[in-house]
């Protein structure tokens, strides 16, 4: 496997998606796959400890460590991929 922190400039929405299925499972009633950017995780069936694990694997496999802080002000979808993608650019 190669070092995607060397390779990802930018997380999209297909690469959370995929992220958090993995990390934190997903609920078969809905769908990821359609416009979830300002859904809020709560909706999506995603809790703080399922975001917490969202974002344990996004430091793990892209360097990128968010502090609680900014956890604490993140609802949607569009939200953590700002700071996910704010963090990847100032890297």
């Amino acid at each position: 496997m190669s070092d995607a922190r060397a390779t990802v400039t930018e997380l999209t929405v297909e690469d959370l998606t995929r992220i958090m299925r993995e990390s934190a499972g997903e609920d078969e009633s809905i769908d990821l796959d359609g416009d979830i950017l300002d859904s809020a995780f709560t909706d999506l069936g995603y809790d703080s400890l399922a975001l917490l694990e969202t974002t344990g694997r996004i430091a793990r496999d892209y360097g990128v460590e968010l502090s609680d802080d900014i956890l604490d002000g993140i609802e949607t979808p569009r939200e953590f991929l700002t700071a996910v993608n704010q963090s990847l650019a100032a890297a």
